[in-house]
């Protein structure tokens, strides 16, 4: 082997280890997300109690991320900032809701705000959702069923007729 095919394949070797390191620093790279209302802090603050009016809301701030179904209806606005890493789930990282409250006339209330206080953050156990009472195996699913059906006093047919054309007294 030559010293200049050494030297190639020593510098292929190289320049494939430096690709290498750079595609896998990329895949740790901090992805951020944002969902929901686009805030425009002049713009809510702009919307005052006592001033505005459900049609004045809709004008400045655009339609609500979700409205409420009780009461007076109330607007919210949501939005979200998050971050994760790679394949990891996301995590809050800002959130704002802002709540507003009309009277029957439509006119605005009250104005609220939230914030990352108001994430929950919950931990499912597995693929199951635990319940009180009895818990039952895989066997017991499979075969649990059998001699109830059709037994009398269960509702499933229970031998009102024999199949003879007869039928029990």
């Amino acid at each position: 082997m030559s010293v200049l095919s050494f030297r190639l394949t020593r510098r292929t070797a190289s320049v494939a280890a430096l690709a290498l390191v750079g595609l896998t620093s990329a895949g740790c790279t901090q992805l951020r997300s944002h969902q929901g209302y686009v805030v425009d802090v002049d713009l809510v603050n702009s919307v005052q109690p006592g001033v505005d009016n459900r049609q004045s809301v809709l004008q400045t701030l655009g339609k609500p991320t979700l409205a409420g179904q009780f009461d007076q209806g109330d607007w919210y606005y949501l939005a979200r900032d998050s971050r994760n890493l790679a394949f990891r789930n996301p995590r809050p990282n800002a959130q704002i809701t802002l709540q507003i409250s009309f009277d029957q006339q439509g006119t605005v209330t009250a104005i609220r705000r939230g914030g990352l206080d108001q994430v929950a953050s919950i931990s499912p156990d597995g693929k199951t959702t635990p319940t009180l009472g009895r818990q039952r195996g895989f066997f017991q699913d499979l075969f649990g069923n059998i001699g109830s059906v059709g037994a009398p006093g269960t509702g499933g047919g229970g031998g009102a007729n024999t199949g003879t054309g007869r039928t029990r007294p």
